[in-house]
């Protein structure tokens, strides 16, 4: 398998459930950059109102969305891949300020197949009961915004490869 290397700072964005921590370290990998889990930069208290079955506010997003943001700053010019859910374009404009290279991999997928995802794992804090929340809340791509497309559907291999096929034709990162 052919390593390629990216001066990008992606996040891998998408409702719970699309494998975004399965896509991402895989994508990381094929890139030749550092893969940071989105869920790590939640502070505590938003970590246990989303397994009480509780979405987020906006304002709980804040802070998580900052720490993402700081850690694509960061690796601003060296590349990077970072997962999270992104849903609101107000959430990326928030991550672009914070890193204005940075582009998006949204991870695509029926809402039959994401819960069925969601149903078979294991050890993860979101609930399905959730997730009609995150449709409700998504907002895709728009004009203007520098990302991709993807769909879920096959193996994280599978999707990897097209992931990686669609980011060859973006433009360079701004610094």
């Amino acid at each position: 398998m052919q390593q390629l290397h990216t001066p990008h700072v992606v996040v891998v964005m998408g409702v719970a459930g699309t494998g975004k921590t399965t896509i991402g370290p895989l994508l990381a990998a094929r890139l030749g950059v550092p893969y940071a889990e989105g869920d790590d930069f939640h502070p505590p208290a938003n970590i246990a109102k989303m397994t009480a079955g509780t979405p987020l506010t906006d304002e709980d997003r804040w802070p998580w969305l900052d720490a993402i943001g700081d850690w694509a700053h960061g690796r601003a010019g060296l590349g990077g891949v970072v997962s999270s859910s992104a849903l609101k374009r107000s959430y990326r404009d928030r991550l672009r300020a914070a890193a204005p290279g940075v582009v998006f991999v949204h991870l695509t997928g029926s809402r039959e197949l994401i819960e069925d995802r969601m149903s078979h794992r294991e050890g993860h804090f979101m609930p399905t009961a959730l997730l009609d929340s995150q449709f409700a809340t998504l907002q895709p791509l728009e004009a203007g915004e520098t990302g991709v497309a993807v769909d879920v559907a096959g193996t994280p291999e599978e999707i990897t490869a097209r992931a990686v096929n669609a980011l060859k034709d973006l433009p360079e990162p701004v610094r």
